[in-house]
């Protein structure tokens, strides 16, 4: 497809001007696939194996992790490789995988993929961290939810990305729209302090919510805000009973945060009120071991932002494994295709 024509010289990177009226910093669609966001040496190789006429030898690369994790990005690899004509073997995605252990297998015109190395390493290594912290979180869980709620500690450009990670990993939903999309979920969230700070009172946001969400959109309110959280918890319990699916709990660090005695005692007054079918969503600084603690004292669900957004990337290597049908290997590798029954033909 000639919109997606590749990046095939340095002259091309010298000519190439941003745009003056550019108004968002983050790469579009069109400028990953045509390998704006490589790194130029990869510009330079293509140029070095063209001249010496073997940029359309058949070479087999494999991808292989630096530390244990959830693999997830595979998606995103698969289209990205797609007007390549490689052939490509991948873990499938959501798979766990160790150290060292080779994930993907491409096999083809070095000439044809070798640009898109830089994004294919970035897409599985922030994807790959991202679902490795929301499978910890669900672990702690167990049964209970996790909604990841990261997108607002990330560029907007990569949010809907890690959110669709977070669910690859093992999350229960996502608050980012297009994330949640993206994952096949529609988008779960309650209400915001902006919207009761603006209108005034906790029980007024809530009775207006039940209100006008559609039907089946669950009644979960905030009962932070204004009054004491159990105060809060048992106002609104009262006024919509059955309606209220249930109460989130977020907070600040200033007054203490989300503890698990705090939790405990929302959760005996409800239950002692006749409301033991209201749950309770904790969310703020939310981690594995806060979810562990928190989950014992009745918490039963969580939402997790900056723990999964933060995540570091597992790092990812390719290695050029076979020249021609010749095993090859830098120095300090094993020549040839590696072992790995586990990938699968995409």
């Amino acid at each position: 497809m000639e919109e997606f024509r590749t990046i095939q010289s340095s002259k091309e990177v010298a000519d190439f001007k941003v745009s003056p009226g550019r108004r968002l910093f983050s790469a579009c669609e069109q400028e990953i696939l045509q390998g704006w966001t490589t790194d130029i040496y990869l510009v330079k190789s293509r140029e070095i194996l063209r001249e010496a006429c073997i940029d359309d030898d058949r070479v087999t690369a494999e991808i292989f992790t630096g530390r244990p994790g959830i693999l997830a990005g595979v998606p995103e690899v698969r289209n990205l490789l797609e007007e390549t004509g490689v052939e490509l073997w991948a873990l499938p995605e959501g798979e766990a995988f160790e150290e060292k252990e080779v994930i993907i297998r491409i096999s083809g015109s070095y000439g044809c993929f070798g640009i898109y190395e830089t994004a294919l390493l970035g897409i599985l290594a922030s994807s790959s961290g991202w679902a490795t912290a929301a499978r910890r979180c669900k672990d702690a869980a167990g049964g209970k939810r996790v909604v990841c709620f990261g997108a607002r500690h990330l560029h907007p450009a990569v949010a809907p990305v890690m959110e669709r990670a977070a669910v690859v990993g093992g999350a229960d939903g996502a608050s980012c729209i297009l994330g949640a999309k993206l994952a096949g979920r529609e988008p779960i969230g309650t209400v915001p302090h902006a919207v009761i700070l603006i209108l005034g009172d906790t029980l007024e946001v809530a009775r207006v919510y039940e209100r006008i969400m559609p039907a089946d959109a669950p009644v979960i309110v905030l009962v932070d805000t204004f009054k004491d959280e159990a105060e809060e918890a048992l106002r609104v319990a009262g006024a919509l009973k059955e309606r209220l699916h249930g109460i989130r709990l977020d907070t600040p660090g200033e007054r203490g945060g989300v503890t698990p005695s705090l939790v405990s005692e929302v959760r005996a007054r409800l239950d002692q009120a006749g409301f033991s079918h209201v749950q309770i969503l904790v969310s703020g600084g939310i981690t594995p071991e806060r979810i562990s603690a928190l989950g014992r004292a009745g918490a039963d669900s969580f939402g997790v932002g900056s723990y999964i957004s933060a995540a570091s990337p597992i790092d990812m290597t390719m290695d050029i494994k076979e020249v021609k049908g010749k095993a090859v290997a830098k120095r300090g590798r094993i020549p040839g295709i590696s072992h790995s029954p586990r990938l699968k033909r995409l």
